[in-house]
């Protein structure tokens, strides 16, 4: 139940293909664990209410806690992006589900000159219909826009600042396409993130994404969360569990090691790279924060927590950047 609890959808193939039918599935796990969380104060987001439902379900104390550090060491990297950049930058969030960090960054006043989002169709179709039909979600979009320079139909938004496209992250000349469609500029700075999403791609597909993204962008950034450590019994036991729900994780064998996790990102065009594991983010968090957070519930498994967290990364590499001091971006 625990790893299963912390998936999230890559973007993938049209929907008939059965295995990714099983992945994509996973977006509401995601989602539902994201919105207990919010729900019990963990982290603050007034938008995710209106994507997802409220589980009557409670989450695990392990599942919550893993979701904050999560949301946290990849919101770190983010906002230091932002900051070396002066937000003067893109950022391209690539399986992002039902993510609502385009309008946290609008309420902080940190959106960077375009905020891009890519997943599988039926989730954008998903997500786009709530946006249309959500007054909360669609006016801070239109007060970015004129009229003329907002696009919203069933299959993708694009906006001044915004744009959301189904797409495949295996078809990179379709992706790059689509993108450049809705005025992704090769020039600017760029962070990609990718949260549970290459680990669904083959080693060699998510390679040829790391190496398009680094050939893509004179200066970038690339952040990384997902398995780590996937060669214990822990690690397949996980694996088992997804392969029961026909959700199988294609690119596993990269899940080795923090070194494994670095090398591809260095192999594949990348200058820097930099990995921890979650339980080592954890660990690291203020104080006062965890303190916080460990008074919401009572976790009777400490060992749990630890073992979880071991089996999860967040990784990140840059290129170019160096007037911007790009390679000191780390999680803390």
């Amino acid at each position: 139940m625990a790893s299963r609890s912390l998936r999230d959808p890559p973007v993938s193939n049209p929907e008939s293909d059965t295995g990714d039918e099983g992945v994509r599935g996973t977006c509401d796990d995601a989602s539902l664990c994201k919105r207990f969380a919010v729900s019990i104060g963990y982290w603050h987001d007034p938008y995710i209410q209106y994507f997802v439902r409220l589980s009557k379900e409670r989450k695990a104390p392990e599942i919550n806690r893993g979701y904050f550090a999560r949301v946290h060491g990849v919101n770190q990297l983010l906002k230091a992006f932002l900051k070396k950049t002066e937000c003067n930058c893109q950022v391209i969030n690539l399986g992002a589900g039902m993510d609502t960090t385009f309008w946290k960054l609008k309420d902080e006043n940190l959106l960077p000159k375009k905020y891009f989002e890519v997943d599988f169709p039926m989730i954008v179709t998903r997500k786009l219909y709530n946006i249309k039909t959500k007054s909360t979600l669609s006016k801070p979009i239109q007060e970015l826009n004129s009229e003329e320079s907002f696009l919203l139909d069933g299959h993708v938004l694009d906006s001044n600042r915004f744009a959301i496209v189904g797409a495949d992250l295996r078809d990179l000349n379709s992706l790059e396409e689509k993108l450049k469609k809705c005025n992704m500029n090769t020039q600017l700075p760029t962070l990609l993130v990718a949260e549970c999403v290459l680990v669904y791609m083959t080693p060699e597909q998510s390679a040829s994404l790391l190496k398009w993204a680094a050939n893509s962008f004179e200066t970038a950034m690339f952040i990384n969360y997902e398995q780590v450590n996937m060669d214990d019994k822990f690690g397949q036991i996980m694996v088992e569990n997804l392969r029961r729900r026909q959700c199988d994780l294609a690119g596993v064998e990269t899940c080795k090691s923090l070194d494994s996790q670095k090398q591809r990102l260095l192999s594949n065009g990348w200058e820097k790279a930099s990995a921890i594991d979650m339980m080592e983010l954890y660990s690291s968090l203020p104080r006062a924060e965890v303190s916080r957070i460990e008074a919401l519930e009572f976790l009777d498994e400490m060992e749990l927590l630890e073992q979880l967290m071991q089996h999860y990364c967040l990784c990140w590499a840059t290129k170019g950047g160096n007037n911007l001091g790009l390679k000191d971006i780390t999680y803390y």
